[in-house]
């Protein structure tokens, strides 16, 4: 049985609330914005000072990092978006071992990618849908919700790229690819959790 799900997505495609009705449903604990309320205490650092370094593209530590099973290269010396990083794997890693979760982003997938009770999913949509949610849920005009959708995706795909050395959608390193702009949300959720109570 799947005791893990990893959730990628782009800006705006309602991979968030799928996650989230997900966890209700399975009755699993979900990691989103909280990976990142965590890893500010234990670096000891305002979260604001840190909400911009998360998902942003670093070089070639990362990719080592996450290659390693702990961690554990000295960190103390590494700029702050490499810490951070460095502590949200060690969350994630710690989630994993608990099990019962529903990870949102942050390359979890990649991280967990030697783990057999862990389904990677890749949740995407069109740009239309995308505009669309991103106008009505965050209160904000098409101009300034396609220009998010390019940004936010810039900054998420060269994260994962940089991290995972994967390409960020591959259904190739996904179990599970779904477009909720044609299956909805409702629907979306239902299939992931018959896919996890009948694995």
């Amino acid at each position: 049985m799947y005791h893990i799900i990893t959730i990628e997505r782009p800006y705006a495609s309602g991979g968030n609330e799928i996650a989230k009705k997900l966890a209700e449903a399975l009755g699993y604990k979900l990691f989103d914005r909280n990976i990142l309320t965590e890893a500010a205490k234990n670096l000891d650092v305002p979260q604001i000072h840190i909400n911009n370094l998360e998902e942003t593209s670093s070089g070639s530590f990362i990719f080592n990092l996450s290659k390693t099973s702990k961690g554990n290269a000295n960190e103390n010396s590494l700029p702050m978006a490499e810490k951070l990083f460095a502590e949200e794997k060690r969350i994630i890693e710690k989630a994993a071992d608990e099990g019962g979760c529903v990870i949102v982003g942050r390359a979890a997938g990649y991280i967990l990618r030697d783990r057999t009770d862990c389904l990677r999913v890749f949740v995407h949509a069109n740009n239309e849908f995308r505009i669309q949610r991103a106008v009505e849920r965050e209160g904000i005009n098409r101009a300034d919700a396609e220009n998010a959708i390019k940004k936010i995706d810039k900054r998420r795909k060269g994260f994962y790229d940089s991290v995972t050395k994967w390409k960020w959608g591959d259904p190739e390193f996904f179990e599970v690819c779904l477009d909720s702009s044609k299956l909805g949300i409702e629907l979306c959720t239902k299939l992931l959790a018959e896919a996890v109570l009948k694995s």
